[in-house]
């Protein structure tokens, strides 16, 4: 029997996140939407809808998705009245709720297996396993300074090099203890580089994790990204074309010294546990030194204060969390397997 186990994809912002996301989309059973901005959002809001068993608490919440200014429901090209009504007809639970944007989004599609892809989720995996105790998750690590000197290009992005720096440093330890932690069947990890270098090899690999066949489609994702990719995000033009390692490396031309020196003080280990050479660079200055330690500082403590806050609710959980809508779902709350005939893609 098929596979129908969620699929997210994670890692460090600039990693390769969005052509990994057109590279499943591409595949006949899988979509995976463009990013969109509710799911996180929506969770640590719950309370405030309470319980996802009441159709009326269903609708607000559906609503709030469909026609909030900044959760990119637009972006999907999905109906907001029917995607509303679903979701009111639907299970009630609040990762059913969450979930049937993305099944309604691969269905769009004619697709029977859906997924998600924000980067930021690799910090948000126990959230995201209580809402989809089933998930599969690939994370995709990118050469760290690579990633600081594309997230400097960024016109979204309004932080520093030391924040971009803490923000792949959170990346990689995340992934290292989720690897740890998780079965084997739910965590991936893989190297932007080597699934540049070499598409297919990587790819056959990433699909017996999903459970897939392997489908030549997957190495040519510019075909599907004039339809998942929005074309305001012109940050990702380079998905428009042909996979390449062009962009592999270029950070020595694309970084200050000084950032090179303080990415290989702090992030040396990291980087050499992942496969990537250090380049020699002297030691970074007192001054850069304490900035990053100010920045690390101040992005540990925002996740301290969220988590603990999640916790107080956690003590009165509004109403059922996990999803009823793939077979894991259903059998984990002993429930009967509905599984629908699988959908003709076209």
């Amino acid at each position: 029997m098929q596979s129908d186990r969620p699929i997210f994809v994670v890692g460090c912002p600039r990693s390769g996140t969005t052509m990994l996301q057109l590279m499943l989309h591409s595949h006949p059973r899988i979509a995976v939407p463009p990013e969109t901005r509710f799911l996180v959002p929506a969770y640590f809001s719950r309370k405030s809808y309470g319980d996802m068993r009441q159709a009326e608490n269903r609708r607000r919440l559906a609503e709030w998705i469909a026609n909030g200014r900044n959760t990119k429901f637009r972006e999907l090209g999905l109906d907001k009245a029917e995607f509303v009504q679903t979701a009111m007809m639907g299970p009630g639970s609040f990762g059913s709720v969450i979930g049937t944007v993305f099944k309604s989004y691969a269905e769009r599609f004619g697709k029977s297996r859906w997924g998600d892809k924000r980067p930021s989720y690799f910090k948000h995996v126990d959230m995201l396993m209580r809402m989809f105790p089933d998930a599969q998750f690939i994370h995709l690590i990118r050469d760290g300074r690579d990633c600081v000197a594309s997230l400097k290009e960024m016109p979204w992005y309004t932080l520093d090099s030391f924040h971009a720096v803490s923000n792949w440093a959170e990346a990689i330890d995340f992934g290292t203890r989720n690897a740890r932690r998780l079965p084997a069947d739910t965590f991936f990890q893989l190297r932007y580089e080597d699934l540049t270098a070499d598409p297919e090899s990587e790819l056959r690999k990433l699909c017996a994790f999903i459970g897939e066949d392997y489908d030549p489609a997957m190495c040519e994702p510019r075909h599907v990204a004039r339809v998942a990719v929005p074309a305001h995000k012109v940050w990702h033009r380079n998905t428009h074309g042909e996979v390449t390692t062009a962009r592999s490396g270029s950070w020595a031309a694309r970084l200050e010294p000084w950032e090179i020196a303080l990415c290989e003080e702090v992030l040396g280990d990291r980087l050499v546990s992942c496969g990537y050479e250090l380049s020699g660079a002297p030691k970074a200055e007192r001054q850069h030194l304490s900035a990053y330690k100010a920045a690390a500082g101040k992005r540990r403590a925002a996740r301290w204060r969220k988590r603990n806050r999640d916790l107080l609710v956690r003590l009165r959980e509004p109403g059922p969390l996990p999803a009823l809508l793939t077979d894991g779902q259903r059998t984990r709350a002993g429930l009967p397997v509905q599984r629908p005939r699988e959908l003709v893609n076209g």
